[in-house]
């Protein structure tokens, strides 16, 4: 099995050495076959020929590819949503009470001050996250919301407009730095911080629908003349009121390290992860169900970027997410408490910040000045590098790794294994591809030029681990399950990567805190990911960034649109763009562009200190016993005008 050691099967190939510089001098192990075949490619169209048009496999759908739809559907739902900014006071309230059915919060006024101080765009969907993290805690008494948060291991607190912290944990420092920045706008409150990546919350759904049942009770808009317009105080840290005294159940916390029976508790009783029986045996190659088969798919590509982040509606990521599997660590309750995180599943209950690394902006996570390399300067290819990652891999379960998955998915010489003979070599950890997607051939065909797929793999892309985070060292000096399968290579700084027009961006323990770093890059982001974060609804899949399912199973066929000659070409009537350009590469330019441009609008750090401002505003509303008749009505009396 130590043949298929080839570091992902990626090596220069195609493109000259100096391409890929961060790689080992060490040769690759490709079978002999493969590297003939691969050969005889260069011979035939020169080791400096990009893929063009000419590419015989590269189908065109009859002129049409579902990609091209998938772009122009996302054109017209970026437009619809940019259309709805509002640019005046009463307009954004007006909006407000629309979407909400209740009154803005106290505060309002100078929350709406603050965004056009920091020229931020407001569209009243864009803070969709915020009312659906915050929604339940209406349903919950707010005596019992300030207990557990004062009460919470790791804090933040405010009082009289000055945020401190007893914690000196990393991501606390840099949560609270992003908190100082807006602290002369809060009233009092007290936020429990979660310090792990894992989320925290997972409501069981039936108990759920009870607070969203008694939550709907006080969606209301209280008279304009009884409305309340300021916030309680609370008292000095350390003291703990009466009212809240009262005996209320202590928190249970699981640490069962099988994490998809918690995470799926958070389901409708009728949707097939709660129906679905639980996976427990993961040392085998996992099923994966077809791209074409599944409800947020459409022609085998991604066409509902929210519902493919769901997993209730797919029950086969129980075996293929590492964090159902055994994340690190797990520390889950069923209390529905006010922690807030960076990150977490569609069924945690956890209340979304700007992520800590975000905020800090690392040039690790950023890439510096090497974001700004010209499309037309970058090499047609791809390059991923990372950690084996995703939770605690071992012997008996790393096939069900996500980040496993990526990287043999990409390597030409598994990939040649298993198409030569899938009964006798089946993949180890992924599924073929279709054949409803337009790609070279699996094997080499006779007396045809034309590459094969895993051939062309390993032209086009540079995937690779640099630690295979093994839970147990053995005599392999990598690791002694992994090792075989895969070998680790250097890292690439960020600032390297976007010399290449294409990034995956794949999940780890939890979100991937190069996404922002790439978005704001000019290169495209290929985004895969479970884990839901602040600014979703900011970004457009297919207009930003390009969206893939959690199983890959659409990788190749997006490579092949956007580097095989897939898409149609040209921008219009099957014709040719411009300087004969490739559809895909132009429509790779176009992704790559808009997501730069719209992040550096809507992404800033102050578009994260607006949003958290106004998160926090109303969070501090829905913990005061005076909740029910609190808002800012000045554009109803007149004095926001």
């Amino acid at each position: 099995m130590h043949i298929l050691r080839d570091r992902g099967g990626k090596r220069p190939g195609h493109y000259p050495s100096a391409r890929f510089p961060h790689r080992r001098s060490k040769s690759l192990r490709y079978l002999v076959a493969l590297l003939l075949s691969v050969l005889t490619w260069y011979l035939l169209t020169g080791a400096d020929t990009p893929l063009s048009l000419a590419t015989p496999w590269a189908g065109s759908h009859g002129g049409k590819h579902p990609i091209d739809a998938l772009v122009r559907a996302a054109d017209k739902v970026f437009a619809a949503r940019l259309s709805m900014a509002t640019q005046t006071l009463p307009a954004t309230a007006a909006a407000y009470r629309e979407r909400r059915g209740r009154h803005p919060p106290p505060g309002f006024d100078k929350w709406y001050a603050f965004a056009r101080e920091k020229k931020v765009i407001v569209v009243e969907e864009f803070w969709d996250q915020i009312y659906h993290d915050l929604e339940p805690f209406w349903g919950a008494r707010p005596a019992q919301i300030r207990k557990d948060a004062r009460e919470f291991e790791m804090r933040v607190q405010v009082r009289d407009g000055k945020a401190s912290t007893g914690s000196d944990w990393f991501w606390t420092q840099i949560w609270l730095n992003l908190i100082q920045s807006i602290e002369h706008l809060l009233p009092d409150m007290d936020l429990a911080l979660n310090p792990m990546d894992e989320p925290r919350v997972v409501v069981p759904w039936e108990d759920m629908a009870a607070y969203l049942k008694e939550a709907a009770k006080t969606k209301k808009m209280a008279p304009v003349k009884k409305v309340v317009s300021d916030f309680s105080k609370l008292p000095p840290i350390g003291e703990t009121p009466y009212e809240e005294e009262s005996v209320i159940p202590p928190v249970a916390w699981e640490r069962n390290k099988h994490y998809w029976p918690i995470a799926r508790r958070g389901c409708p009783p009728n949707s097939p992860a709660r129906q679905a029986e639980t996976i427990t045996d993961f040392d085998k190659t996992p099923f994966i169900a077809s791209s074409f088969n599944l409800a947020h798919m459409k022609d085998g590509y991604v066409a509902n970027y929210t519902l493919s982040t769901d997993f209730c509606h797919q029950d086969d990521l129980q075996a293929l997410e590492g964090v159902f599997v055994e994340p690190l660590t797990v520390a889950s309750t069923t209390s529905l408490l006010p922690i807030f995180g960076g990150s977490k599943l569609s069924t945690n209950n956890d209340i979304l910040l700007p992520a800590p690394m975000y905020w800090n902006e690392e040039e690790r996570f950023t890439g510096g000045n090497g974001a700004s390399v010209p499309w037309s300067s970058k090499y047609s290819s791809v390059v991923w590098r990372g950690v084996a990652t995703g939770g605690l891999n071992r012997a008996t379960n790393w096939r069900s790794f996500q980040r496993h998955r990526f990287v043999a998915m990409n390597n030409a010489t598994m990939l040649s294994l298993a198409a030569s003979n899938p009964t006798t070599n089946p993949p180890p950890n992924f599924a073929l591809p279709s054949k409803q997607y337009p790609l070279p051939p699996l094997t080499p065909q006779a007396n045809d030029n034309t590459p094969n797929l895993p051939s062309w793999l390993s032209q086009t892309t540079d995937v690779a681990f640099t630690d295979l985070m093994c839970a147990h060292k053995g005599f392999h000096p990598s690791c002694n399950y992994t090792g075989p399968f895969f070998s680790t290579t250097e890292p690439i700084p960020m600032a390297a990567q976007f010399a290449h027009k294409y990034l995956p961006d794949i999940d780890g323990n939890s979100f991937s805190g190069r996404y922002l770093g790439f978005l704001r890059s000019t290169s495209v982001p290929v985004k895969a990911a479970l884990w839901r974060e602040w600014h979703d609804a900011r970004l457009v899949a297919w207009k930003h960034f390009v969206p893939m399912d959690n199983r890959f199973g659409d990788w190749w066929g997006i490579l092949g649109y956007f580097l095989g000659g897939g898409g149609s070409r040209g921008v219009s009537g099957g014709k040719r763009g411009e300087a004969g350009r490739d559809r895909g590469d132009l429509v790779g330019e176009r992704i790559a562009m808009a997501g730069r441009d719209w992040a550096g609008k809507v992404l800033r750090k102050e578009d994260m200190a607006v949003y958290t401002l106004r998160l926090l505003l109303e969070y501090a509303r829905v913990t005061d016993d005076r909740r029910e008749v609190m808002g800012w009505v000045g554009d109803l009396n007149g004095e926001g005008r």
